[in-house]
């Protein structure tokens, strides 16, 4: 007889990114749901992989990360936001931003301790904080331009509050956080305890001039932060699953205590061959932001002809849009009879609120060739 096991989520299935994907590749359906492009890698990024899959050591890589590869991260994050962080003690490579994400709150987050997230909220915080026996806060964005409300997320905070999650460019809504935002937030945790962890996956897709506030940038919040980013959503390889974790030395002592018990050490050569890479060609993360703009753009003037109502974008490779011109459904029937009846899969952005938010707001990954962009549009302006 299989034994009994009382589950630590209940509440949980799984994700909404697996479900639509598998019923897009059901029903052939272009898939607009899930966050990977699907075009090419750098190909200097790839020869410098083959390169070391074939010449460099095979074995486990230090579990911190490959030296140069750490120093490789150190110089960037110093080039970019002004903050020095030391190779050897403030800098871990994890195998991708889930892991940093779950191992920071499992270095922090004890039974009764509460961690606010900002609503809609990336689906792998709660389960992580859950795990950990604490207790999820959500502050709810104002819709429609899914701004902070720093006057609610005041009320949240109480002496349990053990650590806040920020995710800027926001996914799924493409919001950017500001300078206000920044100050709204170092007001709130002056003179506190409380941790931040910043998830900065999409650092390099902020739109229209716009610069990347980086926590790493501000003194007052750099010194209690972890900031996490990742090198798959950067350089094009989400497959590889590699990403790191920066943090002030003590933080980051005991981050690693959890990291070497999770997953130890990440693939040696794709260490190896991304420090290559943001040395040789740094201009390439540079100008990501003009690359997906233009995307961006160009998916949107697309969108123009369907009868979709656009959301703003300022940042991520997501795009929101309204449908209530076309149907009254809630956003999961409705993404789910895109998928199968128009052969379009997206997501439906009620997944990502705690309740069930469902404001009729569906999200698009215009992280695709043109080609597939334009196989998209056809098969939509027949919604």
């Amino acid at each position: 007889m299989t034994p009994q096991l009382e589950s630590r989520l209940p509440h949980v299935g799984t994700t909404i990114f697996t479900v639509m994907s598998q019923l897009a590749n059901a029903h052939r359906a272009i898939n607009l749901s899930q966050g990977f492009p699907d075009f090419s890698p750098p190909a200097g990024l790839i020869e410098r992989m083959v390169h070391h899959v074939q010449h460099s050591n095979q074995q486990y890589a230090p579990m911190a990360g490959a030296p140069i590869l750490r120093e490789a991260i150190a110089e960037k994050v110093e080039r970019l936001y002004g903050r020095s962080y030391h190779p050897d003690t403030e800098v871990t490579v994890t195998a991708g931003a889930t892991q940093a994400l779950t191992t920071a709150i499992t270095a922090c987050v004890r039974p009764g301790d509460e961690v606010i997230v900002f609503a809609p909220v990336y689906d792998s915080y709660a389960p992580a904080i859950e795990l950990n026996g604490g207790k999820v806060i959500s502050s709810t964005l104002q819709f429609p331009s899914y701004q902070p409300n720093w006057q609610e997320v005041r009320t949240l905070i109480s002496p349990r509050t053990r650590m806040i999650i920020l995710n800027t460019p926001h996914n799924p809504t493409g919001t950017v956080w500001s300078s206000d935002d920044m100050q709204a937030l170092s007001d709130l945790v002056k003179d506190t305890n409380i941790i931040l962890l910043a998830d900065e996956v999409y650092e390099h897709m902020s739109f229209d001039g716009a610069k990347h506030l980086s926590l790493a940038r501000y003194p007052d919040l750099a010194e209690r932060a972890f900031v996490v980013s990742s090198f798959g959503k950067t350089y094009h390889v989400t497959g590889w699953k590699i990403a790191y974790c920066v943090a002030p030395a003590e933080l980051m002592k005991e981050f690693r205590k959890s990291h070497q018990f999770i997953t130890f050490c990440i693939h040696h050569p794709s260490q190896l061959a991304l420090a290559d890479f943001m040395r040789h060609e740094p201009e390439f993360a540079d100008t990501l932001s003009a690359f997906y703009q233009e995307k961006r753009d160009g998916f949107r003037a697309l969108m123009k002809e369907t009868k979709f109502e656009l959301l703003p974008c300022a940042g991520t490779y997501f795009q929101l849009a309204r449908y209530t011109q076309i149907s009254d459904e809630s956003d999961q029937d409705f993404a789910r009879r895109m998928t199968m009846q128009y052969g379009v899969a997206v997501i439906p952005v009620s997944a990502f609120y705690p309740e069930g938010d469902d404001h009729h707001v569906v999200r698009f990954c215009f992280a695709k060739n043109q080609s597939t962009m334009d196989a998209a549009l056809e098969r939509l302006l027949k919604i």
